[in-house]
């Protein structure tokens, strides 16, 4: 499914478009997220960094200008998911959109009458499945800089990305041969309903409630949250951090 790069190929556009060795510097030592890296993991994450950051195009919105550095902190933290995948794995589009705050997204919903609602949503971050990925850079910052357990705007939409691999975000990426479609389904499964059913009845839960929403958002919060708080993730839903363990091939060390 995935094409990947030649050896060749990947050896020239590393040699020919080197990042910033000062910038690179001081986002590692200062991002939390990239705290428990051994120096293996951040080499690799340097190159896929590097490739992601010649191939795709960053776009500032409504005035805001986006420099390397800006440009570098999103790339880092868009690649941490695929660390031990590959770059192809955000092939088929090319643009990463950035708006200097939260901005309004226009849905069209069809009550239980048939009536046609327009709804103004405002927003942190949104993913189209051959389109850009766009974010609100104060979300962004924030979550890089300022973390909480189980919060990563770029995280939790590069997960969309990988999602929509099979086509549609349903919850279901493209899962590696080694892996049994009937496990993740039943341990996704199961996890969902459970929080579904507690956010119903109002009770606690240890997971962001937006993952109720539907199975796309359960699948990239549960990433941000493997990610960002993987004991907590560990804890309260053991199986579906083994399968994400198999799907990103990881085992983070929680920082928050």
């Amino acid at each position: 499914m995935f094409k990947l790069l030649s050896k060749v190929k990947t050896y020239f556009i590393l040699k020919n478009n080197p990042i910033s060795p000062a910038i690179w510097g001081k986002l590692v030592n200062s991002l939390p997220i990239c705290r428990n890296l051994d120096p293996k993991d951040l080499f690799k994450l340097k190159n896929l960094t590097t490739l992601f950051m010649h191939e795709k195009v960053f776009t500032g919105v409504k005035g805001f200008e986006l420099d390397e550095e800006k440009k570098m902190l999103i790339a880092i933290q868009a690649c941490l998911p695929i660390l031990n995948l590959d770059i192809s794995y955000y092939d088929g589009w090319i643009e990463i959109v950035v708006y200097p705050d939260t901005f309004v997204i226009y849905r069209n919903t069809t009550d239980n009458y048939g009536l046609v609602h327009d709804n103004k949503i405002a927003a942190a971050g949104e993913a189209w499945s051959h389109g850009p990925v766009i974010l609100a850079w104060t979300d962004v910052e924030r979550d890089s800089f300022s973390p909480r357990a189980g919060h990563n705007v770029t995280i939790h939409e590069f997960s969309h990305k990988l999602d929509m691999l099979n086509g549609r975000a349903n919850g279901m990426p493209p899962l590696h041969p080694s892996m049994r479609r009937s496990e993740w389904t039943q341990s996704l499964s199961e996890a969902y309903d459970i929080l579904v059913s507690k956010v119903r009845n109002h009770e606690h839960t240890h997971i962001n409630e937006y993952a109720a929403t539907n199975p796309a958002e359960f699948f990239a919060v549960i990433s941000e949250t493997f990610f960002t708080a993987p004991d907590i993730l560990k804890r309260n839903c053991p199986e579906v951090y083994d399968q994400l363990v198999l799907f990103y091939k990881q085992k983070p060390v929680g920082f928050v």
